[in-house]
């Protein structure tokens, strides 16, 4: 029986991650009162009895909730922005290659990827390894999400039956062209330059598709979709949950929430003799936060990392 803390269950990843939880045999949720909830010393109590606590809080409470830690053994899920570039602290992304999967079956901290990232990364991450791509190429990426990753306030904003018409349009944001996810994409992609990337919230509660569109003359290698396909398949061949999409799988409208409800991730390949259409296709409250941190949970016990998920 292994002991399991939440740090900030209240919260949309924090609830997620319960109620996958919840119903295990093999799991002891340590739970606060209400009234406790956010009791330093109570805290401090649940995150050094517990062999794995998920951090499911704002960045400055999540290096705080780190800093109480004194047991050597116990081990951190953090699934805020904080670690996701900081020395010491593994990269929670485990098909990206063999050896982080046996960094995060070791590890200590591991920091849970970001929803935008997630998709991002597990596209061009492979090029760039595969020289494919080079590190200065001028990736660019653009993200339709919906807006359950917005968190409790962007969730109650959408539900209101008297809220703004504008919600009810796809709305751009991060106009200023930076973003939190920015510095773990350059990082764990090995670039030299951040991509422009375009993020867009709509009127859908859960549900992400990351476009990466390629110019294939600015590429180390000449390559057609179909060579592109073939180098992904391989890529991925042996993981759980990244399925590459055949072409005849591929719809003439490629939705965004046909993954809802998963840990699945789904890559589209398509495009003609100079672009290159690439997309990943899953739930931003599954691979993108709550399914990712459980399943890394799993590899850390040395267990099945398909327990629990779908």
């Amino acid at each position: 029986m292994y002991n399991i803390f939440i740090d900030g269950k209240e919260g949309t990843t924090g609830l997620q991650i319960y109620d996958r939880l919840a119903a295990r045999t093999d799991i002891n949720l340590i739970t606060l009162p209400e009234d406790k909830r956010k009791d330093y010393s109570a805290r401090k109590s649940c995150l050094n009895e517990a062999d794995i606590s998920f951090l499911c809080l704002p960045d400055a409470a999540a290096r705080e909730a780190v800093s109480m830690v004194e047991n050597p053994s116990a081990r951190i899920i953090d699934a805020s922005t904080a670690h996701r570039t900081a020395e010491g602290w593994v990269y929670g992304l485990p098909e990206i290659s063999n050896s982080r999967r046996q960094q995060i079956a070791t590890a200590k901290r591991v920091a849970n990827p970001g929803c935008h990232a997630t998709g991002f990364i597990t596209l061009a991450a492979p090029l760039v390894k595969g020289g494919i791509a080079g590190a200065d190429y001028p990736f660019n990426a653009h993200s339709v999400t919906g807006y359950s990753g917005g968190g409790k306030k962007t969730i109650a904003e959408y539900k209101n039956p008297e809220r703004d018409i504008s919600l009810s349009s796809p709305r751009q944001y991060a106009t200023a062209m930076q973003h939190k996810h920015l510095p773990e994409m350059v990082k764990e992609c090995g670039l030299k330059f951040a991509p422009a990337f375009n993020p867009i919230i709509c009127d859908f509660y859960c549900g992400m598709c990351v476009v990466v569109p390629l110019t294939v003359r600015l590429l180390n290698k000449k390559v057609t979709a179909s060579d592109m396909y073939d180098y992904f398949a391989e890529y991925y061949a042996t993981q759980n949950f990244i399925k590459i999409a055949k072409n005849e799988e591929i719809p003439a409208y490629l939705p965004a929430n046909e993954l809802s409800g998963t840990n699945m991730l789904k890559i589209y390949i398509n495009g003609s003799s100079e672009h290159i259409f690439l997309a990943s296709v899953f739930d931003n409250l599954g691979k993108g936060a709550s399914g990712a941190a459980v399943q890394n949970m799993n590899i850390m016990l040395g267990l099945d990392e398909r327990t629990s998920l779908i």
